[in-house]
């Protein structure tokens, strides 16, 4: 969790799934054959989900907390090692070979922008469903406790309005179900997302229509205005800053003339459309 100097938290939920009881159970999920088989798996996350975000939120008592749905693309949290591969289709009860072409099928070239953020959403909304049941279990719960707790569900990677609207429907889908077990009128849960492609900004007029909050995901903001890769520039960054091409490092320094411009636009746009809509930053 990231904590802003206004104590507002970033919870980035794709850290909470890499321990060894969570991680097996996310991988029989990837590895599922159909939908069916990776609810299974997910319900078996959903309790530590529920967990985490009960301690963040009781933590955070009266204060906004913006909690990211899983970003990263599906096959880091498959292994690469020989004697893993090995180990896991043991546990999973299924052949090396299958396993090495589901794990080569999930391999891409370009991950960071590839099936990742909204994208994992959109091709299995079950992953979204289970994140939000797991934040709005936490809520209730500490509700009932007499906490206040104010989750804010962060949709990532959005880069056009229909993957946007999709998601919300899905995550509202699930607080109001909910809801409705419980008997409860209404939970005030914000629903947002996180502008981390230029498209993103140039369409927040359409989002910010849709969305109760944004905020500015700098890091993928710059990869993506730039093309350069945040975990790659090392190889070339020292020679633009010897030859004064660059002032400074990007990731370093928000670029005001590219980056910052197409922020400013962003929340121009957003503003206009929505006038309510609550502005943040993350990066």
């Amino acid at each position: 969790i990231e904590l802003g100097a206004s104590g507002i938290g970033l919870c980035r939920t794709e850290h909470m799934f890499f321990d060894p009881i969570r991680i097996k159970e996310m991988r029989k999920m990837i590895l599922a054959t159909n939908e069916d088989e990776r609810r299974q798996a997910l319900m078996k996350i959903l309790p530590f989900q529920k967990n985490d975000f009960y301690k963040i939120l009781k933590a955070m008592n009266g204060l906004p907390v913006t909690i990211r749905l899983l970003d990263p693309p599906l096959h880091e949290f498959l292994p690469t090692k020989k004697e893993q591969i090995k180990t896991l289709a043991l546990e999973l009860g299924c052949s090396i070979h299958s396993l090495l072409h589901k794990i080569e099928t999930l391999h891409e070239a370009n991950p960071m922008l590839g099936h990742r953020g909204c994208r994992l959403g959109i091709t299995y909304p079950e992953i979204t469903e289970m994140q939000t049941k797991a934040i709005v279990q936490a809520t209730v719960k500490l509700t009932k406790e007499g906490y206040n707790p104010k989750p804010e569900i962060m949709i990532p990677l959005i880069g056009n309005i229909g993957e946007f609207t999709n998601q919300k429907a899905v995550v509202q889908q699930a607080i109001d179900s909910i809801c409705n077990k419980q008997k409860i009128e209404k939970l005030n849960i914000k629903i947002g997302t996180m502008i981390e492609l230029p498209r993103a900004c140039l369409i927040a007029d359409q989002i910010a229509k849709e969305a109760d909050f944004i905020s500015f995901g700098t890091n993928d903001l710059t990869q993506t205005t730039f093309g350069f890769s945040r975990d790659d520039i090392g190889s070339f960054l020292p020679d633009y800053l010897n030859q004064k091409i660059m002032p400074n490092d990007p990731f370093q320094t928000l670029d005001h003339e590219g980056v910052g411009e197409l922020v400013r636009i962003a929340i121009s746009k957003s503003r206009k459309a929505n006038p309510n809509i609550k502005i943040g930053i993350c990066g």
